[in-house]
Parts: structure tokens; C-alpha cells; sequence
């Protein structure tokens, strides 16, 4: 199976100087777990839900703190047509949840770990 066939073709994204506090909001209105951190037209990193809880656990006042601050920066992809278990594989052995999804290296959405759980358990 691809990534195409169940990754989220939407970029949830926030701005790189967006208070952590809206970002949070954000992510619980949304129901997601990651974000985007973009700047102008550029994807710069990716923030997630324990990004936010560094945060809290590091900063003095995290609700003055900026995305781009607690965005992780090292950003690795996967390829609408790569194979879903070989993601899988390489988010396990990364330790992370979320990737970017891109298509000849524009990004097209985003895809969690828990989206390709729901297709092993789909397809088993």
C-alpha cells in the first residue's frame, strides 16, 4: 500500500512567530497532533503536541513563546508514492509520529502514525 492511499491531503500549518498558545488552540480545535511551522512560502520545521509540552516543562512563560522556537527543524519527508510500511519503518527507527507527505517536492499533507496503524489494521 502507498502513502497516497492514506496519508491527509491537507497542510495544517502555523506561522513560524505564532504565540504556542494559539498554536495549542489550534491543534485541539483541529484534532491534530502537528503542525506545519511555515514561513512565507517555505515549510521550516514541525511542531507537535510534545513539542508544546517541552514547552511548558522548559519555559519560564511558554505563552510568549513563538512556534519556531520549539519546532523541530529537522524535517523529513515521505513521497505520496512511497510505501506505507517503509514510512512506518522509518518513523519508528526517527522516534516520530508526524511527516510531511510530498509530491515531486511540494508538499501535499501530512501523515501520522496512527493514520498508517488504521491501514494495517484495515488491510490485515
Amino acid at each position: 500500500m502507498l502513502v497516497s492511499n492514506v496519508y491527509r491531503p491537507m497542510v495544517f500549518g502555523c506561522r513560524a512567530d505564532e504565540p504556542l498558545v494559539e498554536v495549542a488552540r489550534w491543534m485541539v480545535d483541529n484534532e491534530v497532533g502537528a503542525l506545519a511551522v511555515i514561513d512565507g512560502e517555505l515549510v521550516t520545521g514541525i511542531i507537535t503536541e510534545r513539542d508544546l509540552v517541552g514547552a511548558l516543562a522548559t519555559s519560564d512563560d511558554p505563552a510568549s513563546q513563538q512556534a519556531a522556537a520549539y519546532a523541530s527543524t529537522q524535517i523529513r519527508t515521505a513521497e505520496l508514492e512511497e510505501d506505507a510500511r517503509e514510512v512506518a519503518r522509518r518513523m519508528l527507527d526517527a522516534g516520530i509520529r508526524h511527516l510531511p507527505v510530498q509530491d515531486r517536492g511540494r508538499v501535499v499533507g501530512m501523515v501520522s502514525m496512527r493514520d498508517l496503524l488504521a491501514l494495517e489494521t484495515w488491510t490485515a
